[in-house]
C-alpha cells in the first residue's frame, strides 16, 4: 500500500539533501504514518486506518465517528 494518509492525504514529498560542501542530492521526506485500530462504538466494529500523526490529533479532537462520516461522504471506503 502507498505511503499516503487516509484522512489528510499526506504523501511523500521531494527535496534536496545539502552536504557541508553545499552539494545537493535528491531525497524524499516521508510522512509520519501509523497503522491504528479504532473501535467504532456506533457500529460496534473495529476500524483499521493508516493515518499520520496529525490525523490522529484530528480524530482525538473531532471524534472518530464524525471523521469516519466525513471520509465516507468523500468516497473513502472504510
Amino acid at each position: 500500500m502507498a505511503r499516503v494518509c487516509q484522512l489528510t492525504g499526506k504523501r511523500p514529498i521531494t527535496g534536496n539533501k545539502v552536504s557541508h560542501s553545499n552539494i545537493k542530492t535528491k531525497r524524499r521526506f516521508l510522512p509520519n504514518l501509523q497503522t491504528k485500530r479504532y473501535f467504532l462504538a456506533e457500529e460496534d466494529t473495529w476500524v483499521t486506518m493508516k493515518v499520520s500523526s496529525e490525523a490522529i490529533r484530528t480524530i482525538n479532537k473531532n471524534g472518530l465517528y464524525s471523521v469516519v462520516k466525513e471520509m465516507r461522504a468523500a468516497g473513502v471506503k472504510i
